[in-house]
């Protein structure tokens, strides 16, 4: 316990899923966190549940897409509990469509959530915590971003923008104290893990079998990594990749 105390941490996408585990881990090792999302309800009670088991959390409604709610989310996050030193994007969307039949339309949207909206976070939240020499950026890619996929061109280049994206980001901030690093999950047992499923026709046992060690990972898997990069255990580590794939792309 104690991993990130006296740490304030700001996770997107946080109402359910990957995020609501790594919001919940991060204020179990003692951060401030606030949880935004585009979906009010959940987010809401995914705050509430952290504050009913004594967890220091607040919801803040959140479409990352735009730059006016990230000025405002960051002003709020920072009256209610002052500059986040851990920013972690991870809200993002999937989408599996062969790549001549996707519309523009959907391409379009999908880079706004996966791409825009980390840049965004980074444009946003970094000024801050350069002022204050620390903090550590997470930004959550997949194993779509580092090796090619059937049916993934649009999501893939998505999370292969956020890989590079979080290599330049390092680069640029090492000098200020900024860690960025990235995440790759592939399949963890979600909702989108349920989509991608149903598109490919795959069962779950089929989806598991995608992975050596024999079956998916769970949302917590991902949070531990998370936690352990918003924590000092990992104060050498920037510009990195850290997969959490269960041997997807080793072979």
């Amino acid at each position: 316990m104690g991993r990130v105390s006296g740490k304030t941490a700001l996770v997107t996408g946080a109402a359910r899923g990957i995020g609501q585990a790594v919001a919940r881990m991060l204020a179990e090792e003692g951060a401030q966190v606030a949880i935004t999302d585009i979906d009010v309800e959940s987010g809401e009670a995914a705050a509430e549940e952290l504050k009913s088991d004594g967890l220091d959390a607040a919801f803040f409604e959140h479409d990352v897409t735009s730059e006016a709610d990230w000025e405002r989310v960051v002003d709020e996050v920072q009256s209610t509990f002052g500059v986040p030193d851990v920013l972690v994007n991870n809200a993002g969307i999937y989408q599996i469509e062969p790549l001549d039949e996707m519309s523009v339309e959907d391409w379009k949207r999908l880079m706004d959530i996966n791409v825009t909206g980390v840049f965004l976070g980074m444009k946003h939240c970094t000024p801050l915590m350069r002022e204050q020499a620390q903090g550590s950026v997470i930004n959550l890619s997949s194993v779509a971003g580092l090796v090619g996929l059937s049916g993934h061109a649009a999501y893939g280049a998505s999370k292969g923008a956020v890989r590079i994206m979080t290599k330049d980001a390092a680069m640029e901030l090492a000098e200020a104290g900024i860690r960025v690093n990235s995440v790759h999950p592939a399949y963890i047992d979600t909702q989108m893990a349920d989509y991608g499923a149903e598109v490919q026709g795959a069962t779950k046992e089929e989806l598991d079998a995608m992975h050596p060690i024999g079956h998916m990972g769970e949302p917590d898997d991902v949070a531990y990594a998370v936690t352990y990069l918003a924590s000092e255990e990992s104060k050498f580590m920037t510009g990195s990749e850290l997969v959490i794939d269960g041997g997807f792309t080793a072979r």
